[in-house]
């Protein structure tokens, strides 16, 4: 599920400042190439055992991923559940207290960024 006005998309950022403040939280930049990084941060449901990642796309504006300057600019935002062997399924409903804490974290990001 794209999650809407997380107050993040469009949002630019040095990669350096990015990746730390990205990485205070939780989220880990997982995929990346030279014009294109993905953050994700792992939500668990203790009720299901049940896997979620929060996923922030970005791609760089100015420079590419390899230099620390590069500007990122976050693109969209999206939560879904991890389905066997990798991947993520956006469809599925998110338990809402996992929905609260995906919130929460999109907030302190946005916070940090600003």
């Amino acid at each position: 599920m794209i999650i809407e006005n997380s107050g993040l998309d469009g949002l630019q950022s040095d990669l350096a400042h990015l990746d730390d403040s990205a990485e205070q939280l939780g989220f880990v930049r997982w995929q990346w190439e030279y014009y294109r990084a993905t953050y994700d941060l792992k939500l668990e449901d203790p009720a299901t055992q049940s896997e979620y990642f929060l996923r922030i796309n970005t791609r760089a504006v100015e420079g590419k991923l390899e230099n620390p300057n590069a500007v990122l600019a976050i693109e969209h935002v999206y939560i879904g559940k991890a389905t066997f062997p990798h991947g993520l399924e956006y469809e599925s409903p998110v338990p809402q207290p996992l929905m609260a804490i995906a919130t929460q974290r999109l907030s302190q990001l946005k916070q940090l960024l600003a």
